[in-house]
C-alpha cells in the first residue's frame, strides 16, 4: 500500500470511525429531543400532502393538494393508518451498482479493468436487474484509486479513451442503464496543473485557487479536526491539505474555482453522464480544526451544493446528485434543501448488518420513518434515500458477516425492500470478501474460477477471494447468493410500492422477525423478514389481516398465508399485498 492511499484512507477510516461514534450519539440525542415533534409532523404531513410523483431530480411540486389527500381516504393506506409511510419524498429510480473500473473487467490484456470492460458486461448488469451504474473515479490520477484528480476533463489512460467512454454511455443508454460518475471537488492532486501554478508564488493567478496559511494569515501549526497535520510546507509556505499532502484543498471561496468546478460538471453532463456521486460532500467548506457541524460550515456547504445543483440542472434537469455525508441526520438534512437529492445512509448500513448478524429485529421502520419526516421538511418533500450495505471504503459485507451466506441473503433482502435508491458494491452479489487495507476491498471481480482467464484483472492479487464461488457458477445455481440478488431486484423492479412507497414500523412481537409496511397513498405492502434459522409463525394484527390478504412474494419455497397466519421458512422474506 503506497503512502498516498494509506494516508488517503485516514479520510474514511480515522475520520469516519470518529464520525460514526458521533453519529450514533448525536442521532440518539437528536431523536429523543425531537421525537414528539416528528410524530406531530408525520401526522400533519398526511393531511398536507401525499407521496411525491416527481422524479428524484425533478423540481416539480411534490406535496399534493387537499383533494388528492381526500381521494386517498378509504384506500388500503388509510385503512391501515399508515400516516408515517406517507411522508412526501422524491421518486426513486432503481437499483445502483458501484464499479471500481480497475478491478471489473479487462479487455486488452494489460491486467487492468477498463471502460470497454464495463461496456462488455452491460448485458450481465442488465440481467442482474440494475438500472444505474456508479463509476468510481475515471479521471487521470497518479494514484490507483483515482481520488486525487489531475484533469477534470480527461479519462484515465489506464481505463481507455474518451471515445471508449462515449461508447459506454451510448451502449448503456440503449439498455436503459444510466451512469453516474464519481466527482471529487474538495481537493485535487498535488500534481494537478492548477496546484503547480499556485505553488509559483503569491502573484500567480492560480495562487488563490488553494489555501495558503501565510496569505490567509492563518497559523500553519494548527492541527486538523482529528489531530492530523493539516498544513504542508512548500518553499517556506504552507498549503491546506486536510486529508493528505498529496491532496491540496481547493479554495471554494474563490469564485473562479467554483466556476471551473461547475464548468467541468457541465462538460460531463453534455457528454451524456446522468449524474454525480459527490465525494466528501460535507468537507468542501470546512472549519478544518472543528467539525462539519459548525453552523457556518453547514450553511456554506448548503449554499455551494445549491449553486452546483443549479449549474447541473441548466444542462440536465433530471441529473441525479448523491453525496457522501457521513454524519448524523441533523447534519445531513440541510444538504437536501435544493442541494443533494440523496445522501448515503451510513447509519442504516450499520444497523442492517447488525440486525442480520444478531438475527434480531431492530425496528428500522420506526427509526427511518422519523428521520424521513425531518428530511422531507428539509427538502420540501424531494429527498430520496440511498441505502447500501458497504462500499469501497469499508470492509466488505460478507467479511463483516464472517462468510455466512444466509446472513448475506437476509442483508440483501432488507436492503432491496427499503425505500430509496439501493446501492450494491460490485462483487457483493456473489459474496466477495475483503478486510482493510483498502486494496483488499477492491480486488478483481471474480468472473470465473481461473484467475488467468480472459477478462480477469490482475493489477491486484485476488488474495481475499480464493474460496469465493465465481459468477459463472453462481448464475447456474438457483440457490446461490447471485440468484437471490437477482430475484429480489426483479421483484423490486416490478412493484411500484416497493420502489416509491414510504416506510412505517410493523411489530410482530417475535424478536427474530423484522417487519415494516411500505406504502403509497393508493396501495400498501407488508414486508416480513425471518432473520433466524428456524421456521416462524406470525399471526397478523386484525386490521392487517383484513386488508393484506395475498402473499405476493417469497424469497424461498415453503412460505404460506392463511386466515391471517403467516408461515416464514428459515432465513426468508415475504411480501403481503391486498
Amino acid at each position: 500500500m503506497n503512502q498516498s492511499d494509506q494516508l488517503y484512507s485516514l479520510k474514511y477510516i480515522d475520520i469516519t470511525c470518529n464520525e460514526e461514534n458521533d453519529l450514533m450519539a448525536i442521532s440518539s440525542k437528536w431523536m429523543n429531543c425531537l421525537r414528539t415533534a416528528f410524530l406531530v409532523s408525520a401526522f400533519s404531513l398526511v393531511f398536507a400532502g401525499c407521496q411525491s410523483q416527481a422524479t428524484a431530480p425533478s423540481e416539480d411540486k411534490t406535496v399534493q393538494d387537499n383533494k388528492s389527500t381526500e381521494a386517498a381516504l378509504g384506500t388500503v393506506t388509510s385503512k391501515l393508518k399508515l400516516a408515517d409511510a406517507l411522508t412526501p419524498m422524491g421518486t426513486s429510480n432503481g437499483v445502483y451498482y458501484e464499479i471500481f473500473v480497475r478491478s471489473f473487467y479487462d479487455t486488452n490484456g494489460d491486467g487492468i479493468g477498463d471502460l470497454n470492460g464495463v461496456t462488455a458486461k452491460l448485458d450481465y448488469l442488465q440481467e442482474l436487474g440494475v438500472k444505474h451504474l456508479w463509476l468510481m473515479p475515471i479521471n487521470p490520477s497518479p494514484s490507483y484509486h483515482g481520488y486525487d484528480v489531475t484533469d477534470y476533463y480527461g479519462i484515465n489512460p489506464d481505463y481507455g479513451t474518451m471515445d471508449d467512454f462515449k461508447r459506454l454511455l451510448e451502449e448503456a443508454h440503449k439498455r436503459d442503464i444510466k451512469i453516474v460518475m464519481d466527482f471529487v471537488v474538495n481537493h485535487t492532486s498535488s500534481e494537478h496543473p492548477w496546484f503547480k501554478e499556485s505553488m509559483k508564488g503569491k502573484d500567480n493567478p492560480k495562487r488563490d485557487w488553494y489555501m495558503w496559511a501565510e496569505d490567509l494569515k492563518l497559523d500553519p501549526a494548527t492541527r486538523g479536526a482529528w489531530g492530523q497535520q493539516a498544513w504542508h510546507e512548500k518553499d517556506g509556505k504552507h498549503y491546506l491539505g486536510v486529508f493528505w499532502e498529496g491532496m491540496p484543498d481547493l479554495h471554494m471561496d474563490n469564485a473562479e474555482v467554483r466556476a471551473e468546478i461547475k464548468k467541468a460538471a457541465q462538460f460531463w453532463l453534455n457528454l451524456g453522464v446522468d449524474g454525480f456521486r459527490l465525494d466528501a460532500a460535507k468537507h468542501v467548506y470546512e472549519d478544518f480544526y472543528n467539525t462539519s457541524q459548525n453552523p457556518d460550515v453547514v450553511q456554506n456547504n448548503q449554499k455551494w451544493w445549491q449553486e452546483f445543483r443549479q449549474a447541473v440542472q441548466e444542462v440536465n434537469p433530471e441529473a441525479y446528485l448523491v453525496g457522501e455525508v457521513w454524519d448524523s441526520p441533523a447534519v445531513i438534512g440541510p444538504f437536501f434543501k435544493d442541494g443533494l437529492h440523496s445522501a448515503f445512509n451510513f447509519d442504516m448500513a450499520k444497523r442492517m448488518i447488525s440486525m442480520v448478524q444478531d438475527e434480531k429485529d431492530s425496528d428500522i421502520g420506526s427509526m427511518m420513518s422519523r428521520i424521513y419526516t425531518f428530511y422531507s421538511k428539509q427538502s420540501d418533500g424531494k429527498f430520496v434515500d440511498a441505502p447500501f450495505l458497504t462500499n469501497h471504503d469499508q470492509n466488505r459485507v460478507m467479511s463483516e458477516l464472517q462468510g455466512n451466506v444466509n446472513h448475506a441473503k437476509m442483508a440483501a433482502s432488507v436492503l432491496l425492500t427499503l425505500p430509496g435508491n439501493p446501492f450494491i458494491y460490485y462483487g457483493e452479489e456473489i459474496g466477495m470478501l475483503g478486510l482493510k487495507p483498502d486494496e483488499r476491498l477492491r480486488e478483481p471481480m471474480k468472473w470465473t474460477a481461473d484467475e488467468k482467464s480472459a477478462g480477469m484483472t490482475t493489477w491486484e492479487p485476488a488474495s481475499s477471494n480464493k474460496t469465493v464461488t465465481p459468477i459463472e457458477q453462481q448464475m447456474k445455481d438457483p440457490s446461490s447468493l447471485w440468484n437471490h440478488y437477482k430475484k429480489l431486484i426483479a421483484y423490486r423492479n416490478s412493484d411500484k410500492v416497493l420502489q416509491q412507497g414510504g416506510i412505517q414500523s410493523y411489530k410482530t412481537n417475535i424478536s427474530e422477525v423484522a417487519g415494516y409496511y411500505r406504502a403509497t397513498k393508493e396501495d400498501a405492502r407488508l414486508v416480513l423478514h425471518n432473520l433466524s434459522g428456524k421456521e416462524q409463525q406470525i399471526q397478523l394484527s386484525a386490521d392487517t389481516a383484513a386488508v393484506l390478504e395475498t402473499l405476493v412474494f417469497s424469497s424461498v419455497d415453503g412460505a404460506a398465508l392463511k386466515d391471517g397466519a403467516c408461515t416464514l421458512p428459515p432465513y426468508s422474506t415475504i411480501v403481503l399485498a391486498p
